[in-house]
Formats: C-alpha cells, sequence, structure tokens
C-alpha cells in the first residue's frame, strides 16, 4: 500500500511547463493544505501538552528524534527553546538520523539504522518524567521506530508526530499526531507541505508547553536571553510593555536584574528588591502573574 506522503499528486502532472508564476503560486498554494492538517490535530497536540507538563515539572526533559528533513526540524525547534525562554539545554536534546553533521549534509541512510536509534535514545538514560517527540513524516522510519521503543520500554511519555495515518508510530505512540497533508506537488518530497506541517505542530506543541510553564506572561516573551544588543533593546520594551513603568525606570531594573525580564517586571510591579524578587518566583514556579497579583493584593 502506497503512503498518502508518496503518493502521485493528481493536480500538477505537468508541472515542469509551468510558467514561472504559476509553479510559484502551485508550491505557496499547497502549503495551505498543510495548515488545515494542524488543524485537524489540534486536539492531539493539546492533549500531548497536557501529558507533557506534568513530567517536564517533575524534572523531565525534551527529547526530539528524527531524520532527514523532520529530525533537522525537530532539531531546530529544540534548540530554539534556550533562546526563547531561556530553557536549559540539558533539558531539551535532539538527536539526528546520522549525527550533528546530517543537519548541513544529507545522509539518508541513517534512517534505516534501527540499532542507532536505540541506543542514542538509551544513552540519555530515560525516565517516566522525559517527554520524547518522535517525528517521521513516513511514520515508519527504523531509526524513529527504535527509539520510540526503547522510550516505551523506559516509561517514557512518547508523542509521535507523523504525516500517514496508520503507521507504525501511529500505532505505537502513546499521543500521536497525525498530520495527514496528503501527495506533494512534487512527489515524494516531504520537505514540502509535510515538513511545514511538521514545523507548525512542533512549535505550537513546545510553545504551548513553555506558556504553560510560566515562561510567558500573557502574551510576552519574558524569560528571553538578552544575549545582543537587538534582544536587550527588546528585553527593554517587553518589561515596559508588562509593568507599565518608564523606558528609564525599566532600564535600571534590567541593570539591577542581570536583564533577567520576569525578575525586573516583578521589582517594578512589587516595590521589592531583585533578591526578593527572584524568591517570590520561585515560590511561584516562576509566574509572572502569580506574584504581581499576590504583590498588589
Amino acid at each position: 500500500m502506497i503512503q498518502n506522503t508518496e503518493q502521485l499528486s493528481s493536480y500538477h502532472s505537468m508541472l515542469d511547463t509551468y510558467n514561472t508564476q504559476d509553479l510559484v503560486n502551485a508550491f505557496v498554494d499547497d502549503q495551505a493544505n498543510a495548515v488545515q492538517a494542524v488543524q485537524a490535530a489540534a486536539a492531539s497536540l493539546a492533549a500531548a501538552v497536557d501529558a507533557a507538563v506534568p513530567r517536564i515539572r517533575a524534572g523531565g526533559r525534551l527529547l526530539y528524534f528524527g531524520a532527514g528533513t523532520s529530525g533537522r526540524l525537530a532539531m531546530l525547534d529544540c534548540v530554539e527553546l534556550n533562546p526563547t525562554f531561556s530553557w536549559d539545554k540539558s533539558r531539551a536534546v535532539a538527536r539526528l538520523a546520522g549525527g550533528d553533521d546530517a543537519m548541513n549534509e544529507a545522509a539518508e541512510g541513517a534512517e534505516d539504522d534501527e540499532a542507532a536509534g536505540a541506543t542514542e535514545l538509551r544513552a540519555l538514560a530515560p525516565t517516566a518524567n522525559d517527554v520524547v517527540i518522535l517525528v517521521a513524516a513516513s511514520g515508519r522510519t527504523p531509526y524513529v521506530v527504535a527509539a520510540l521503543q526503547a522510550a516505551r520500554a523506559a516509561g517514557a511519555l512518547t508523542i509521535g508526530i507523523v504525516n500517514n495515518p496508520g503507521s507504525v508510530i501511529d500505532a505505537l505512540a502513546e499521543i500521536p499526531v497525525v498530520l495527514d497533508t496528503g501527495a506533494e506537488v512534487i512527489s515524494g518530497s516531504t520537505r514540502l507541505k509535510a515538513g511545514t506541517a511538521q514545523k507548525i505542530a512542533l512549535n505550537s506543541l513546545s510553545s504551548a508547553i513553555m506558556v504553560r510553564l510560566h515562561k510567558v506572561y500573557g502574551n510576552l516573551m519574558v524569560d528571553m536571553r538578552a544575549t545582543n544588543n537587538k534582544l536587550v533593546r527588546r528585553a527593554l520594551r517587553l518589561t515596559v510593555a508588562a509593568s507599565g513603568a518608564t523606558r528609564t525606570a525599566a532600564r535600571e531594573a534590567l541593570e539591577a536584574c542581570g536583564y533577567e525580564i520576569k525578575t525586573a517586571i516583578v521589582v517594578l510591579c512589587c516595590r521589592i528588591d531583585p533578591g526578593e524578587a527572584r524568591l517570590r518566583l520561585a515560590q511561584a514556579e516562576g509566574s509572572v502573574g502569580s506574584v504581581v497579583q499576590s504583590g498588589k493584593a
């Protein structure tokens, strides 16, 4: 049985004869199907968030496994958690079939290495609090399937993100997220809308987890790391927006708090020193909203 992602598209059989505008339109228009596929899987993504958060709060990690385009997208989602949310790098780990070199140079044969998938998962010493996110468009990539089986054996939560219903990973993952994107404009090229759907799903999953972990205040990215001049300016804007303070007061608070945006907001809103602000945030599991509300009571 031919998988959905391997089907020949019935819409663009003469793709190579299109003029340039029609060619671009064919690719762009097909991406709308990626959004629709993720929307159809939104309930599964929500279930994954709700299952993951208690484990992460208990000290678990986010462990990503994938191959090819799917693995590169998983790696991208993983590495961006630290600068965006100050998420501890040791608690977000990605493994790509073929190793880190496969990020820059395709290692297509590596996806068939079952032993590597299982070995690399076990090497991370997974526990029941860990959340393993397994990404494979086909839903049957041997490297990813083996990692999934090893993760389940260790008692970790397994979330499978696939583009083919009824696949092996769909059946084995504790929470499958099926993004049924169907045939590609270029037949079988899952770097197109299948990859786009995976990117949306991964962003939505990890971002929602971070919101639940109080890494966001309102819709403000208050746990961002200000590591360059652009981000320092952004930290100032965020602090002003969250606290209502003047730019001068916000800058002074940020400098006193080592550019910890959360701490600066609490300092400004509750009129306390940085040490007390950090203590209150720790007691509130990092929730700026809880601290600010209790400080105003």
